[in-house]
């Protein structure tokens, strides 16, 4: 069953071209379900039934896992089976037609405007990596990048005098993005001292050591600074998530923002006219004589 799950991850590769990431989910996924399956004494993914997928649905939800990593957990075995089928190896997909346990649905967590100004105007810029951090936060925020997307980034991707950047996004695909004034200010202040740093000729981005930076880098650099200048959590996708929603805010232009997000479907964008809707009954409330509640 173990080797199953490595050819099928190994054709995952060579055939989809999937990110680190989502291929680290799936074989992380289908491993837990793979120990699950042997305290069940299931030798043969032809052995596994609907109800079986069930039960392992219900011991992870019992267990306290999300229901968003539930539904991975889930689109990786319909994935998983699909193979199988595919290559002779099972007849049915005991995982389809079964969905995941319903959840709450909640909003991304964005900073609103003045927030993000606060943020990156406080930054120290007395150092590299100084340079280098402000850097990496102003182009999260100028360009709604993924934390692959910009750890990825090579010099030729840059065009600071046209105000570009290219990246490769989910699946390779290719997008071209604009790169705001204060971004395109705190790339060339980094890029005038990255060699002081730099061993990969190549990388954006460096650590300390000059190869090229580390995610969790990114994610630690980022923390401290929300913690230090804004006294909450900041993370790379937060950054993201307030790009979207503010853009979509100022533009109404949702088709515009799935493409800048690199998303394949307009209904993962969709998420965002929730929040703008928040931010428009906010404005109702306060400016409409007939909206103020009386204290």
């Amino acid at each position: 069953m173990q080797v199953q799950v490595e050819q099928f991850l190994n054709a995952l590769i060579a055939q989809r071209q999937l990110s680190a990431h989502t291929h680290s989910a799936y074989q992380s996924d289908l491993n837990q379900l793979l120990a699950w399956l042997q305290q069940q004494a299931i030798t043969d993914w032809q052995h596994l039934e609907p109800m079986h997928v069930r039960a392992w649905m219900a011991e992870l939800y019992r267990s306290g896992h999300a229901v968003r990593s539930i539904t991975r957990k889930l689109s990786a075995l319909r994935s998983f089976y699909q193979y199988l089928i595919v290559e002779g190896m099972a007849k049915n997909n005991p995982a389809q037609g079964i969905r995941p346990p319903r959840g709450e649905k909640r909003l991304p967590k964005t900073l609103d405007v003045d927030r993000v100004d606060q943020f990156l105007e406080q930054l120290p810029q007395q150092t590299p990596l100084d340079k280098r951090d402000r850097a990496i936060l102003e182009l999260l925020y100028s360009s709604g990048l993924r934390l692959a997307e910009l750890v990825g980034l090579d010099l030729p991707d840059l065009d600071l005098e046209q105000g570009l950047v290219r990246v490769l996004g989910k699946g390779n695909k290719e997008r071209i993005l604009p790169v705001g004034r204060q971004a395109r200010v705190a790339l060339q202040n980094w890029l005038d001292v990255r060699e002081q740093l730099t061993k990969d000729a190549a990388a954006v981005f460096v650590g300390a050591r000059g190869q090229r930076i580390n995610p969790s880098v990114v994610r630690e650099q980022i923390r401290r600074a929300g913690n230090l200048e804004l006294g909450q959590h900041v993370h790379p996708h937060m950054l993201r998530h307030s790009f979207a929603s503010h853009v979509l805010e100022s533009s109404q232009d949702l088709r515009a923002v799935q493409e800048m997000l690199g998303h394949a479907n307009i209904s993962t964008t969709q998420i965002y006219t929730h929040l703008n809707f928040q931010h428009l009954a906010q404005v109702y409330d306060q400016a409409h004589p007939r909206a103020k509640r009386k204290k």
